[in-house]
C-alpha cells in the first residue's frame, strides 16, 4: 500500500483472510490495528479514569504531568550523557515532537465549530419534540429509556458510568467487527420485532397516527 502502511487480516467464517477496512488514526487505536498502540492508550487511559474516580481531577492531572515530566528530563539527561560518551551529535531528542505542528488553522476550527452547532441544534430540536408530543409514539419510548435510566444512575454513579463506556469503546467495536454477520441478523429480528409493535400500538393509539389528508399529501411528495 502506498505510504508503507500496513495491511491487517483477519479470519472469517470459513477460515479465509479477509482485508479489514481501513481506519483514521483514531478508529485504528479502537479497533486494536495496532495492539501494542492500542493497548498503551486503553490501559493508561483506564488507569488515569480510575484514578479520578478515587482521588480528585487536580490531583490526578498534577501527578501525571509531574510522571510525566521526570520521564522526559530523565530520558532527555540519559541521552545528553550518552551523546556526550559517545562523542555524537544525534540533537535533541524530542526534535521530531517538537517540530510537530500542532496549531489549529481557522478553517478546521470552523469546520468542528459548525458540525458542533449543526449537532447542538438537532439536540435541541430532538428534545422538543419529544418532550411537547410530536408523536406519542416516540415520546413514549423516551420515557421509557427516561425511566430506564432512573435505574442505571441508582445503580452506577457517573464516573463509573465513564469507565463502562470507555472500556466499550474499546471492545464492543472490535467484537462487532469480528462478528458482524451474525450480529447484524440478530439487529435485524430485534429491529423487524420492534417494529411491528410499534405499527400496533399506533394502530391501537389513534392520536400516534398521521392524519388521512397529511398522509396522503407525504404519498404524493414521495
Amino acid at each position: 500500500m502506498a505510504g508503507g502502511s500496513k495491511r491487517y487480516s483477519r479470519n472469517n467464517s470459513n477460515g479465509n483472510f479477509q482485508p479489514l477496512p481501513e481506519r483514521g488514526p483514531v478508529e485504528s487505536l479502537i479497533y486494536w490495528r495496532d495492539v501494542k498502540k492500542s493497548g498503551i492508550v486503553f490501559g493508561a487511559g483506564l488507569i488515569t479514569l480510575a484514578a479520578i474516580s478515587s482521588f480528585s481531577v487536580i490531583s490526578v492531572f498534577a501527578y501525571l504531568s509531574l510522571l510525566t515530566l521526570f520521564g522526559t528530563v530523565a530520558f532527555r539527561i540519559y541521552k545528553s550523557v550518552t551523546q556526550a560518551v559517545q562523542k555524537t551529535n544525534e540533537g535533541h531528542p524530542f526534535k521530531d515532537y517538537l517540530e510537530l505542528d500542532l496549531t489549529l488553522s481557522h478553517e478546521k476550527v470552523q469546520n468542528i465549530a459548525g458540525v458542533a452547532v449543526a449537532h447542538i441544534n438537532g439536540f435541541i430540536s430532538e428534545l422538543r419534540r419529544l418532550f411537547l408530543v410530536e408523536d406519542i409514539i416516540d415520546s413514549i419510548k423516551f420515557g421509557v429509556i427516561l425511566w430506564v435510566f432512573t435505574y442505571v444512575g441508582a445503580w452506577f454513579n457517573g464516573m463509573t458510568l465513564v469507565i463502562l463506556a470507555f472500556v466499550s469503546l474499546f471492545t464492543l467495536p472490535k467484537v462487532y467487527e469480528n462478528n458482524k454477520q451474525s450480529i447484524d441478523t440478530h439487529l435485524d429480528l430485534v429491529r423487524s420485532k420492534l417494529t411491528e409493535i410499534t405499527d400496533k400500538i399506533r394502530v391501537a393509539i389513534p392520536i400516534g397516527n398521521k392524519k388521512p389528508e397529511a398522509a396522503a399529501e407525504s404519498e404524493k411528495d414521495k
